[in-house]
C-alpha cells in the first residue's frame, strides 16, 4: 500500500485529526484480520457483518459495511483535548429486500473460501467437523491378552502310594517301576550303567518335569459407544514343550481311533529330530494351534444391556461358575448365552435374566455338508437352563470415595437357576453310535433313554468393605432329581421281562431315581496396612461330601456308585479354577470337593511404585480336612498341610498397569510348594500287612510331595 510523504511540522489543530484517522484505520485493518472483534463496553446497533473466514491466501476486499451513529461524545475539560474524540460515523444504509439469487451467490462464494490449505482443519477426509462425526466414525479394535510360559516340577505328587492306575488319585510317572496293591506290576527294567545286564535294572523316577505355554487374545471391535463385540482366541493352548517334535504324527486306525505313523528317512527316531510341527488336531496333537473360545455382542440400550453369543459366566468369588481370565487360568465357565440386564442406578441394583443352552443334543450337522445351517433334531433331549440375578453393586468409583470417607461399602446378590432334561442321548457303548457326530435322526433316536432331570441351583455372594477390611463369602446349594442314571439306549421304554428304564430303589419299588443335595461354602477375610503393601490374608472353604461314595475324587467314566441302598447324592465340587493352593487341590484332586479348609496368608510388596512396578512375596499354610472320613483312602479326617512361598516381581512397562493393583506388562514368579500327608491319605492297616506279605515284605508308606514353578508372562 503506498502512501505519500507528509510533513514532520504539524500544527496543533491537526493532532487530534491525524490520531482519529489512525485509530480508525487500525481499527478497520484489526476488524477484517482477526475471527471475532472484541466486544465493546456498550454494543453499538446489530449488524449483519460476519467476520472473515481466515485464509493463508492473500485476504479479498471486505464489502463495506453500513455505519454506524455513535452517541455524541462527552464534553473533556482542556487538559484531556490531546485524546481524540471518537470519530463521527455515517448513518445504516437501508436493509435490502430478500434476494434469493444473492443469498445464493453469497453460499457459493462462502463455499469457495472454506480453509482448504494442506494445514488447515478439514482439508484431509481424515479430519471431519464436530457436528458430522457420526457419519465419519469407524468401528475400533482394541486387542488384550496375555502371552505366558510356566516351568513345573512335580516330585512325588502320588504321595508314596502305589494304587492301580484306574483308582489312583494321581497316576505314578509312566517310567516308575513299582508294584501296585492290586493288579498287575508296571514293569519299566531298561537302567542301570551296564546295558548288558540281565534283567536290566528297573528304572526309578518319581520327578515330572515340563513346560507349557499359551498365547491368548481377547479382541474387542467397538463399533459405537453402545455395540460391540467381544471375542477369546487361544494360541498353543498350554502346549507343552516337546509334544509335537518332527516326525511324530498320528493316522486313523483300521479297527477305530489312532495309530502313530511310521517315521519319516529324516527323523527316524525322535533323538533325531530338528524341529517341531504345528499342533494339528488328530495327527500332532489333540487340539489345533488356534482354538476360538469366546464370541459375543453387547449392545447398551436406554434400558438395559444386551448380550448374546458364547460368553463367559462368571458369579461372586467363582467357587461355582468362574470365567477363568486370570493370567495363571486354565479351567473356564463357558456358556451358550441370551441375557438381558438393567437396573436402577440410584439405587446401585442390578437386575439379569438369561437363557442358557447348556446342551441340545444331536443336530443335523453332516461330514458330507460342510455349508448351511445345521438344526436341532429333537428338543426333549435339550438340557436348558433359565437364570435369574439380582444383585446390589455401588459403582466402583463411588465406593473408592465411600471407603476414603470412612464409610462402609456392602455389596451382594443371588445368582438363581433352573436346569431340566427330559431324554438323554448319553450312549457310548451302542453299535449305531447314536451319540456320535453326522448320525441321521432314525439312528439317533436308537440312543434315547427317559432322564427326568431336574435341578435348582441358588448361588448367593456377600462382600463387606470398610477402609483397609475387605470381607468376601459366597454359599451355595444343589437340589434336585434324576429319575435315570443310565446311559443306554431305550427308546421302546418299559417292557415286559425287562428291567425298568428309570433307576428303582431294590429296597423299594416306588422309590425312582435319586435326589442331589450338596452344598457348598467359601470366604475371604483381607487387611492392608503400611500403604497396602502389607496383606493379611485368611480363606476357608467347604464342600459337602457323600459318605455313601468310596472316593474323594470321581471314577474316570460313569457316575460314582452308591455303597448302600441311599439315593442322595451329596458331593460339592468347586470350580476347578477356583485355587486355593499349589499341589493338593490345584493338581492331584483337580479341585475343591467332598472337604474344607483353612488358609492364612501374608503378603508383603518389598517394593512397590505408583506405576505398577513391585517386587514381593509371599506365603501362605493350607489345612484341609474331609467332610466324611469314609471317603479317604486312611478312613480319616485329615488330609495334610500344605507350604506355599512366593517371590514375584512385576515391571511397569504395561498398559494396563497404570494402578498398583492392576497387572500389565512383564510379570514374573517363582513359587514353590510343600505337601505333607497325614492320616486320611494313609494306607489302611490291612493294606499294609498284606502287601508285605505278598511282596517279601515291602512295606508301603506315603510320601511328601513338592512343586516348582517359574512363571513367565507378559500381559496386555
Amino acid at each position: 500500500m503506498r502512501t505519500s510523504s507528509w510533513s514532520p511540522s504539524l500544527s496543533r489543530t491537526s493532532i487530534p485529526a491525524l490520531l482519529a484517522f489512525g485509530s480508525s484505520v487500525l481499527f478497520s485493518v484489526s476488524a477484517a484480520a482477526q475471527p471475532a472483534p472484541a466486544e465493546p463496553q456498550k454494543p453499538p446497533p446489530e449488524t449483519t457483518a460476519a467476520p472473515a473466514q481466515p485464509s493463508e491466501a492473500p485476504a479479498q476486499p471486505a464489502e463495506a459495511s453500513p455505519a454506524r451513529e455513535a452517541a455524541p461524545a462527552p464534553s473533556r475539560p482542556d487538559e484531556d483535548r490531546l485524546v481524540p474524540a471518537d470519530a463521527p460515523k455515517t448513518p445504516p444504509k437501508a436493509v435490502a429486500s430478500p434476494d434469493p439469487d444473492r443469498d445464493k451467490r453469497a453460499l457459493t462464494r462462502q463455499g469457495a473460501e472454506r480453509p482448504a490449505a494442506a494445514n488447515a482443519v478439514g482439508s484431509r477426509p481424515s479430519e471431519v467437523f464436530a457436528e458430522d462425526w457420526w457419519s465419519q466414525a469407524r468401528p475400533s479394535i482394541e486387542v488384550h491378552g496375555v502371552f505366558r510360559t510356566r516351568t513345573e516340577l512335580f516330585y512325588q505328587f502320588a504321595l508314596g502310594r502305589r494304587d492301580p492306575i484306574a483308582s489312583a488319585l494321581w497316576p505314578q510317572p509312566a517310567d516308575n517301576h513299582y508294584i501296585p496293591t492290586a493288579g498287575e506290576a508296571q514293569v519299566v527294567r531298561l537302567c542301570g550303567d551296564d546295558p548288558t545286564a540281565t534283567p536290566l535294572a528297573a528304572c526309578e523316577d518319581n520327578t515330572q518335569l515340563g513346560v507349557n505355554m499359551r498365547f491368548r487374545l481377547n479382541p474387542e471391535i467397538h463399533i459405537s459407544d453402545n455395540l460391540r463385540i467381544h471375542s477369546q482366541f487361544d494360541v498353543f493352548d498350554n502346549l507343552v514343550f516337546g509334544s509335537t517334535p518332527e516326525g511324530y504324527m498320528n493316522v486313523p486306525a483300521a479297527g477305530g481311533g489312532y495309530t502313530v505313523a511310521a517315521r519319516g528317512g529324516y527323523a527316524p527316531l525322535g533323538a533325531l529330530s530338528t524341529t517341531a510341527w504345528a499342533p494339528v488336531a488328530g495327527q500332532t496333537s489333540l487340539v489345533d494351534s488356534i482354538v476360538a473360545k469366546r464370541a459375543w455382542a453387547e449392545y447398551s440400550t436406554p434400558v438395559g444391556l444386551l448380550r448374546f453369543g458364547r460368553m463367559p459366566n462368571h458369579w461372586g468369588l467363582g467357587m461355582v461358575y468362574n470365567s477363568g481370565d486370570g493370567y495363571d487360568s486354565d479351567w473356564q465357565s463357558t456358556v451358550d448365552r441370551i441375557m438381558f440386564t438393567t437396573g436402577i442406578k440410584k439405587y446401585d441394583l442390578y437386575f439379569s435374566g438369561a437363557w442358557d443352552h447348556m446342551g441340545i443334543g444331536a443336530t443335523s450337522a453332516r461330514f458330507g455338508e460342510q455349508q448351511g445351517q445345521p438344526y436341532n433334531l429333537g428338543n426333549l433331549d435339550d438340557v436348558n437352563q433359565y437364570v435369574a440375578i439380582i444383585a446390589r453393586k455401588r459403582d466402583p468409583e463411588l465406593q473408592l470415595l465411600d471407603l476414603a470417607k470412612g464409610l462402609p461399602v456392602i455389596n451382594a446378590g443371588l445368582y438363581f437357576a433352573y436346569r431340566s432334561q427330559t431324554l438323554a442321548n448319553d450312549d457310548t457303548s451302542s453299535s449305531t453310535n447314536a451319540a456320535s457326530l453326522g448320525q441321521l435322526p432314525t439312528n439317533v433316536r436308537l440312543g434315547y433313554t427317559r432322564r427326568e432331570a431336574e435341578f435348582f441351583m441358588p448361588d448367593l455372594w456377600f462382600q463387606f468393605l470398610y477402609k483397609k477390611f475387605r470381607f468376601e463369602a459366597e454359599a451355595a446349594m444343589i437340589y434336585g432329581t434324576i429319575e435315570n442314571t443310565g446311559t443306554t439306549g431305550r427308546p421302546s421304554g418299559n417292557l415286559t421281562g425287562q428291567p425298568s428304564v428309570v433307576d428303582v430303589n431294590p429296597l423299594d419299588a416306588k422309590d425312582v431315581g435319586y435326589t442331589v443335595r450338596s452344598f457348598g461354602l467359601t470366604g475371604q477375610a483381607e487387611f492392608r496396612a503400611m500403604e497396602d503393601k502389607l496383606r493379611l490374608d485368611f480363606g476357608f472353604g467347604w464342600a459337602s461330601g457323600d459318605p455313601d461314595v468310596e472316593s474323594l475324587a470321581p471314577p474316570r467314566t460313569g457316575m460314582e456308585p452308591q455303597l448302600t441302598a441311599d439315593r442322595t447324592y451329596s458331593m460339592f465340587r468347586m470350580h476347578p479354577d477356583y485355587r486355593v493352593d499349589l499341589i493338593f487341590w490345584r493338581n492331584i484332586m483337580s479341585r475343591v470337593q467332598g472337604a474344607y479348609y483353612l488358609r492364612p496368608q501374608v503378603q508383603y510388596d518389598f517394593s512397590r511404585d505408583p506405576n505398577g512396578q513391585r517386587l514381593g512375596g509371599s506365603a501362605a499354610v493350607v489345612w484341609s480336612r474331609a467332610s466324611e472320613f469314609i471317603q479317604t483312602p486312611g478312613n480319616k479326617r485329615d488330609l495334610g498341610v500344605e507350604l506355599d512361598l512366593s517371590l514375584y516381581f512385576q515391571a511397569k512397562d504395561g498398559s494396563l498397569n497404570d494402578g498398583v493393583d492392576k497387572m500389565g506388562g512383564f510379570y514374573t514368579a517363582l513359587q514353590y510348594g510343600v505337601f505333607f500327608p497325614l492320616g486320611g491319605l494313609d494306607y489302611l492297616q490291612g493294606e499294609v500287612t498284606r502287601y508285605a506279605s505278598e511282596n517279601g515284605g515291602s512295606q508301603l508308606q506315603t510320601a511328601t510331595a513338592q512343586a516348582f514353578r517359574l512363571y513367565l508372562g507378559v500381559m496386555f
